[in-house]
C-alpha cells in the first residue's frame, strides 16, 4: 500500500499486526525507498515486524537506485574482507536466485575488464589474483580468440573475463521488493520527508513533513536515506555528531549510441584507468550506454552538461576507435553519495548500530554507492541481523 503522510493515521489504524495511532509507537520505520531501503523493509516485514517506509519523494527509487549502470557486479575489485566484498558476493548470488521467480528482468551477460596497452597486462593478472582472494575462482584471463569472438569491435591488448557479471532492471527489482514487503504488512508513505527527531527512552521519535507535520515513534529506525542519510542522522537529537561521516557528492554522466550496438556485454577499464576511461554498459534492450564520468558537485543536481561529450569521445575511443563524431548522444546522470573521493572499490559501506553510536533502536547506513544495487538483498539480511532478528 502506498499512502500520503496525511493518510498515515488511517493506515496505522488498519495495519494487520497492530492498533497503532499517531500517538503510539510503530514497530519499525525505514527511511528511504530506494533499492536498499526497500530490501531492508522487505527483510524486516518478512521477519514478522510491522514496517512503515518513509519516502520524501512522490514515489520509490527516484535517485541513486535507478540512475546507475544497472549492473550485477561479481565483486572483483573490492577490498578482501570488506563489507562491500562480503555483501556484493552474497547479494549477487541472492539476486540470481530471486529474479527468475519474481519476474525481474536480468541477464548474466559476463564482463570484460580490458587492458588497452601491452604494458598493462600485468595489471590484469594482479586484478585476477585480487578477485581470487575475494572468492571469485571462475574469473580468468581470456585469450584473444575468445575476446574477438565475443566482442569483435573491442580494441584491446588483453582482458580479464568475469562470467558472473550481469545486468538488471532496477525498477522491476524495487517493485518486487515492495510487493514482498506489502504482502507482509509493510506500508510505503510518500511525500514524507523526515524533518527532525530525537532519541527517546524506548526508541526514536521522528517529525515527518508533508502537507501536515506528523510525529511518529518507533522501536527501530533504519536510516537508509541515501543522499540524505547524513542530514537525517544529524537532525535526530541524541546521535553523536562524531559518528556521522562527511559526505561527498559526485555526478556521473552517461552518453548513449542509437542505431547500432557495438558491444554485447559490459566492458570496464582497469581500475587505474577510470579517470581517462568509462564503462560500457548495454541495457537489457541492447542500447549501449557509456559512463559514468566523475564531477564533484555541491548538491544533488541531475543536469547533463553536453560539453562533457569531449571527454566521452576520447574515453570511448580507447575501446571503440571507429566511433564517429556526432554518434554519442546525451543519456542521463546520477549522483553518488560517497564517503571519500576515492573510487567506489576503495570506499566501504558504513552501517552503524548501537555499538557504533550508542543509540538503541537506530541503524544508520552511509555511503551506499556501488555496489548497493547488487548488494541490496544482502544488506537487508545484514540490517535484520544487526537489529537482533534471526
Amino acid at each position: 500500500m502506498v499512502v500520503q503522510i496525511t493518510d498515515m493515521e488511517e493506515t496505522l489504524l488498519g495495519t494487520s499486526r497492530g492498533k497503532a495511532t499517531l500517538t503510539e509507537k510503530v514497530d519499525c520505520i525505514v527511511i528511504g525507498a530506494g533499492v536498499v531501503g526497500l530490501a531492508i523493509a522487505r527483510a524486516l516485514a518478512m521477519a514478522g515486524r510491522e514496517v512503515i517506509i518513509l519516502e520524501a519523494e512522490t514515489t520509490y527509487g527516484t535517485h541513486t537506485s535507478t540512475r546507475n549502470s544497472g549492473c550485477i557486479h561479481a565483486g572483483i575489485n573490492y577490498t578482501p574482507g570488506s563489507l562491500k566484498s562480503q555483501l556484493a558476493l552474497r547479494g549477487r548470488d541472492l539476486l540470481y536466485q530471486y529474479c527468475p521467480d519474481h519476474g525481474v528482468s536480468h541477464e548474466m551477460t559476463g564482463k570484460f575488464v580490458v587492458a588497452v596497452d601491452d604494458a598493462d597486462i600485468p595489471e590484469l593478472h594482479a586484478l585476477k589474483e585480487k578477485a581470487n582472494k575475494n572468492g571469485l575462482q571462475e574469473i580468468y584471463i581470456a585469450d584473444h580468440a575468445e575476446i574477438r569472438e565475443k566482442e569483435p569491435n573491442l580494441a584491446f591488448a588483453g582482458a580479464l573475463y568475469s562470467p558472473l557479471s550481469g545486468l538488471i532492471e532496477a525498477h522491476e527489482l524495487m517493485t518486487a521488493y515492495l510487493g514482498d514487503a506489502e504482502q507482509h504488512g509493510a506500508v510505503l508513505a510518500v511525500n514524507a520527508p523526515v524533518k527532525s527527531g530525537r532519541v527517546i527512552e524506548d526508541g526514536i521519535e521522528l517529525v515527518v513533513g508533508g502537507d501536515h507535520e506528523t510525529t511518529i515513534r518507533c522501536a527501530l529506525c533504519v536510516n537508509s536515506a541515501g543522499h540524505s542519510a547524513q542530514r537525517v542522522a544529524a537532525v535526530i537529537i541524541g546521535v553523536p555528531d562524531s559518528t556521522i561521516p562527511e559526505q561527498y557528492l559526485t555526478r556521473g554522466c552517461y552518453f548513449v549510441i542509437h542505431g547500432r550496438r557495438p558491444f554485447n556485454r559490459m566492458v570496464y577499464p582497469l581500475p587505474k584507468d577510470h579517470k581517462v576511461s568509462v564503462h560500457v554498459c548495454p541495457d537489457l534492450s541492447g542500447l549501449n550506454r557509456f559512463g559514468p564520468d566523475v564531477e564533484i558537485v555541491d548538491s544533488v543536481d541531475y543536469t547533463l552538461n553536453p560539453d562533457r561529450a569531449e571527454f566521452f569521445y576520447k574515453a570511448v575511443r580507447r575501446f571503440l576507435p571507429d566511433l564517429k563524431d556526432g554518434e554519442l548522444q546525451p543519456g542521463y546522470t546520477g549522483v553518488r553519495p560517497k564517503l571519500s573521493l576515492e573510487q567506489a572499490t576503495a570506499n566501504d559501506f558504513v552501517i552503524h548500530g548501537k555499538k557504533d553510536h550508542g543509540v538503541d533502536g537506530l541503524i544508520n547506513l552511509f555511503g551506499i554507492e556501488s555496489p548497493g544495487l547488487t548488494s541490496s538483498m544482502a544488506i537487508g539480511e545484514y540490517v535484520k541481523a544487526l537489529a537482533g532478528m534471526n
